[in-house]
């Protein structure tokens, strides 16, 4: 074999032909030479798409090499049908082979591949023989079948795994440009990060969008007349229910033997491991607990009930021994088999596959539970003036203001020098508080001695309770408040007897009219308005049935091996729920349903799968927080009515350490629309209520608001049993959505190019049809702009008709999966680990000062770029200004001397001939064009900015 070896260097293509339907390709090349194959990557929704990839060919006979050609396929690839149509070929012959310093980039016109083909664009190529010994030849490439069937994240893979000496190359390559930031990524994402269709088997007469489970429930109320154990006559009792290797235990009593338990035990009926269901009676001591008695269920004679059947009434039953005879004492139980359908699921601690251990001590945190988030207002408080203030220092004119405090929320009004001791401010001031109020209204009015020295004035205290609640924005009576003195210890008896006659004049009010923002507006959940007066009749309901979890990541070890104590959380309006945990297992089945009542389909249900890390902590270890798993946003108004989607989501989380699956979570969700019309309707009514728009609130405020408003309500969530952690509530409010990271600055960036691609593809038609790039289409449109010069009444029906056939033409192209969060438009996939450093690092930081530096560099680099692009902008308007502004008098004047002129034209010429005339200009052929720019472009581009004028 030769040691030469051919260097294919792919650069781009120009101007290929869409293949997709929608005026885009999905781009790769794949080249052929002496039984060789390798491919590009594939780029997708791009007619000019750029490679820069290298691949080495191995040449067998050197001699021969004139005769042997290399072919260059361009194919388009169809992600949705895993199969791909010819665009194009390129055919080069061996003869013109040149060695490595001599190449240059030729770009080839694409020939068809068969005779009924459209074809058209060009691809660029450099092609060479080397003799590098250092230089390896490419991977060839696997069967084509397996190409197909590959996700585009395997097929870049299986492109960069061509060969070191490959990837070398390809990293070599210098960029063909400066970019903002790095190539606009696909919005399509690799498919184990994309939502999958499943069909789980639902069933059930309540709970009909999760799978029907059978539950073995033992209800333990009370017993009677035990006898006593010990040798003082007294009796520790507890219940312990023993169902194969299952235990369930209930609480003991002290001295006691008419105890009263009032459990419920479930046990799930699908791995039970015994027939016999035994209820023992013990006694609890300090060596070894003493039996009393038993009682023996056999399952198969247990009744069974599912609602709406009535519940079970427990009965009484006898002890009996070891040896089965009657003993001493009763206990009231009721056994039976239903479903978790049954209304005592919810309160019922579930001994299954995840808790096989004698006794679990944390019963209440491991139950299911609804919580309901306090009612938030705003308080607004009119800060307007004080009377008759009185200082120490008789001397001097007081220097005053007025910290107003509701709980850790502190706002201070400005300093007013006040000669006639009397200060006026008229400010507001707006706080958030919860029903029921538990925190009063403080305002303490102080006087600013010196620079470092404050004495308080007064004080007054107002209770929430007794401020007037208002719905719309009528404007409110002021009152007077007196104030109390504050008394320094020292001389509390002698000023006690002074009198004491300042006040503050306030304006307050509880503001009903706002929807309190406690969580993001893109995702918020509930747009009502706080006062209940103002909510709209509901327009339907949304069923969220949490099916199970698969796949999941271990999350800590117990008994030498990984496990997982997890529960999800959702929530959606002023309701949250938790599902029970399930102990120990990557693969828990949760199989519970909730409802929430719809008032504005523009909103999110969120769920969140959370790991419990609460279980096995210690005192000294209390502190530990429930660790992320995964979280997923569903808009009911990308929902249809009356569908059940069944949908596994894959669970992301975003670490320090990068982007990871955590596992699959199972949902089904549906939407049902009580009112079609009024649902209908509710898209033309404001998004936010009225008091929004009326009385707009600053973005500073908005974002204080919404951060007490948070903490508010994961300090009550928290306080409930069981609670609510505050970092579960901070993670389904994203509360550090407002952070500074790179990436999101990356995303919100690419999204904005993505906005605007439909008018760059519009801009690029319009540039082809005036440079007749394509004859037939450029006449066709000559005739339709004529057509709408000479009856202008038809251009705003062709408008509305050409988006009616649109709209029809993408109906097939509809979303057929609910949206999910997406890696690619994230920038989560391919994010630098400094980057997610960053993103994950407290505030204020804790890094050292020599990253935070480097780091602040890279932030001033990127901010002057964005800081360019704007003075640009700015730049360009300030040239429109400066026409009329005299600031150039030569070009003013010569703008001037050209609108008199054109104002004149235009008074004699039909203004139909000077549209036809116009287009016809813009439109005409590349033979009448000139590539240097046009008169008034050099006209604008002279005028004077104030650039001039910046330091």
């Amino acid at each position: 074999m030769s040691n030469l070896k051919l260097g294919v260097e792919v650069v781009s293509a120009h101007d290929l032909h869409p293949k997709d339907g929608n005026g885009y390709s999905n781009p790769c090349v794949e080249l052929h030479f002496e039984h060789q194959k390798f491919r590009t990557t594939v780029k997708d929704r791009d007619l000019n798409p750029q490679w820069n990839e290298i691949f080495y060919f191995n040449i067998s006979d050197s001699s021969s090499l004139p005769s042997l050609p290399l072919e260059a396929y361009v194919y388009h690839v169809d992600r949705t049908t895993n199969s791909r149509s010819t665009i194009g070929k390129v055919q080069i012959s061996g003869t013109s082979f040149v060695s490595q310093s001599d190449s240059v980039v030729l770009f080839y016109p694409l020939e068809k591949s068969h005779i009924f083909s459209r074809t058209k664009g060009e691809l660029g190529l450099r092609v060479f023989v080397t003799g590098d010994p250092s230089v390896r030849s490419s991977t060839t490439l696997p069967d084509l079948n397996i190409f197909h069937h590959l996700p585009r994240e395997q097929n870049q893979q299986s492109s960069a795994s061509l060969g070191e000496g490959t990837v070398n190359e390809m990293r070599s390559v210098p960029p063909r440009g400066v970019r903002f930031f790095s190539a606009s990524p696909s919005s399509t994402q690799p498919a184990e990060f994309q939502v999958k269709e499943t069909r789980p088997s639902l069933g059930g007469r309540t709970y009909d969008l999760v799978e029907k489970v059978e539950y073995l429930f033992v209800k333990v109320v009370k017993a009677r007349d035990l006898p006593s154990m010990d040798i003082t006559g007294s009796l520790d009792p507890y219940v312990e229910l023993r169902l194969g290797n299952y235990r369930g235990i209930t609480k003991h009593f002290v001295k006691q033997r008419n105890p009263e338990w009032n459990e419920v035990f479930a046990f799930s009926m699908d791995r039970l491991q015994s027939s016999v269901l035994q209820v023992v009676v013990k006694d609890k001591d300090v060596v070894s607990d003493d039996f009393v008695g038993l009682i023996n269920f056999d399952l198969h004679e247990l009744p069974r009930r599912e609602p709406p059947d009535s519940p079970l009434a427990p009965e009484w039953y006898w002890l009996v021994d070891k040896k089965g005879e009657k003993t001493k004492g009763e206990l009231m139980l009721a056994v039976w088999i239903g479903t978790q359908a049954d209304e005592c699921f919810p309160i019922a601690l579930l001994h299954d596959h995840a808790v096989k251990t004698t006794g679990f001590p944390h019963d209440s945190l491991i139950r299911s539970k609804v919580y309901h988030s306090p009612r938030l207002w705003y308080v607004r408080v009119n800060v307007i003036e004080a009377q008759d203030i009185i200082i120490a220092d008789k001397t001097r004119f007081p220097d005053v203001f007025v910290v107003c405090q509701i709980g850790n929320q502190i706002l201070k009004t400005k300093r007013i020098q006040a000669p006639n001791f009397s200060p006026f401010w008229n400010e507001d001031h707006i706080f958030v508080a919860a029903e029921p109020f538990e925190d009063p209204l403080i305002l303490t009015v102080i006087d600013l001695v010196s620079s470092n020295k404050e004495e308080i004035i007064g004080r007054v205290r107002i209770h929430l309770t007794a401020v007037e609640k208002r719905a719309d924005d009528r404007m409110l009576n002021t009152k007077w408040y007196s104030l109390e003195k504050h008394y320094v210890s020292a001389e509390a008896e002698q000023t006690k007897k002074e009198k004491f006659t300042s006040r503050i004049q306030l304006r307050i009010c509880l503001d009903g009219g706002y929807h309190v923002l406690d969580e993001s507006t893109h995702y918020s959940s509930d747009l009502r308005p706080t006062a209940k007066q103002l909510w709209r009749p509901s327009v339907g309901l949304v069923e969220l049935g949490i099916l199970n979890a698969e796949n999941l990541q271990p999350m800590k070890n117990r008994e030498g091996k990984g496990t997982c104590d997890t529960y999800c959380v959702a929530k959606y309006g002023q309701k949250w729920i938790r599902t029970r945990t399930i102990i120990g297992s990557l693969s828990p089945r949760y199989n519970e349903q909730y409802t929430w009542e719809v008032y504005d389909p523009a909103t999110v249900l969120t769920v969140a799968v959370f790991d419990n890390c609460q279980l096995e902590q210690s005192s000294k270890d209390h502190q530990s927080n429930d660790s992320r798993i995964g979280k997923i946003r569903i808009r009911l108004s990308t929902l249809e009515t009356g569908r059940i989607y069944t949908h596994s989501y894959p669970l992301i989380v975003l670490q320090s350490t990068g982007l990871k699956k955590m596992g699959d979570l199972h949902l089904a969700i549906r939407f049902s629309s009580t009112a079609l019309l009024s649902t209908m309707l509710i898209y033309a009514k404001p998004l936010l209520p009225k008091m929004h728009y009326l009385r707009p609130l600053s973005m500073l405020q908005l974002d204080a608001l919404r951060h007490h408003a948070v903490q508010i309500v994961a300090a009550r969530l928290s306080r409930m049993e069981p609670p609510l952690r505050r970092e579960v509530v901070e993670y389904m409010c994203d509360v550090e959505s407002h952070l500074w990271s790179m990436r999101r600055s990356k995303a919100h960036f690419f999204r904005l190019i993505a906005v605007f691609s439909g008018l760059q593809a519009v801009a690029r038609w319009l540039r082809d049809v005036c440079w007749w790039k394509n004859q037939i289409t450029t006449v066709l449109v000559h005739i339709l702009f004529l057509m709408l010069v000479f009856f202008p009444e038809l251009i705003a029906p062709t408008i509305f008709l050409y988006s009616f056939l649109i709209g029809i033409w993408n109906y097939r192209f509809r979303p057929r999966f609910p949206p999910h969060m997406n890696t690619r438009i994230s920038q989560a996939d391919a994010v630098h680990p400094d980057e997610l450093d960053e993103e994950f690092d407290s505030f204020p930081t804790i890094r050292s000062p020599d990253l935070v530096r480097l780091r602040y560099d890279r932030l001033r680099s990127v901010a002057g770029r964005m800081q360019t692009i704007a003075g640009d902008l700015a730049t360009q308007g300030e040239r429109l200004q400066a026409l009329l502004s005299w600031r150039d008098p030569r070009a003013t004047s010569i703008f001037l001397v050209g609108c008199l002129a054109t104002a004149m034209f235009l008074y004699v010429t039909p203004f139909t001939v000077v549209v036809v005339v116009l287009g016809f200009y813009l439109m005409r052929h590349p033979v009448f064009r000139h590539k240097l720019p046009s008169a008034p472009l050099n006209f604008l581009r002279r005028l004077p900015a104030r650039t001039d004028s910046l330091l």
